[in-house]
């Protein structure tokens, strides 16, 4: 372990030089191979570096939540990277990828009636952040909505995409509840919960009809 000087570094996109940048899949999504060197934290240049990135684009979530009967909508579907893990079927806030021309709002409101047949009204933004930086260049943008919750039920998806989405409602102390119980396996949807139990009195105010 090398000593540090105690000086925090600010380093920006010009202290990496990219090398080479190599297309190794090209479908739905994309996989690069980059090969780079970087400015080292304590002074100089790292040697060559090759890693290979799953490039999939930008996409949006959005937790819809009611403030007159202080319950959220959450939606559960099967999702392939669970498919040999705990279980395949996953609890979920609404989400989507973000296509060209569109804004992350968009995005929610139209993901909104597709997965759970529900319009939203005020949206506030909580956070943008990597799923999984270390090999992958998703940046995710994460909302509350404002919905109202006794229109929320049933099963969504569109068929030509293989959707197959049952839509639950369930009360903020209960979603929270079973984020510390772990039954939240997904990023975004533990952010949001967890934002919302820190904030769920101020959005009953602003949203007050």
């Amino acid at each position: 372990m090398q000593q540090s000087n105690h000086q925090h570094q600010s380093f920006t996109p010009k202290d990496v030089e990219i090398i080479s940048k190599e297309t190794l899949f090209n479908g739905f999504f994309k996989m690069i191979k980059y090969r780079f060197k970087h400015k080292l934290f304590a002074g100089g240049w790292s040697e060559p570096i090759e890693r290979e990135m799953f490039e999939r684009g930008h996409a949006a979530a959005m937790l819809p939540y009611d403030p007159e009967s202080d319950q959220v909508v959450i939606i559960e579907q099967i999702r392939v990277g669970a498919l040999e893990h705990h279980s395949p079927w996953q609890l979920e806030i609404i989400a989507g990828m973000i296509g060209e021309g569109e804004s992350a709002q968009e995005v929610v409101r139209r993901e909104a009636v597709e997965e759970a047949g529900i319009r939203i009204g005020e949206l506030e933004k909580v956070t943008s952040y990597y799923p999984s930086s270390g090999g992958c260049s998703e940046l995710l943008d994460v909302y509350v909505g404002q919905v109202d919750a006794s229109t929320a039920f049933g099963i969504h998806g569109l068929d030509y995409e293989g959707e197959d989405i049952q839509v639950h409602v369930l009360s903020r102390q209960q979603a929270y509840q079973w984020v510390t119980e772990g039954k939240f396996e997904n990023g975004a949807s533990i952010i949001a919960l967890q934002w919302l139990e820190l904030n769920y009195q101020r959005l009953q105010q602003q949203w007050h009809k």
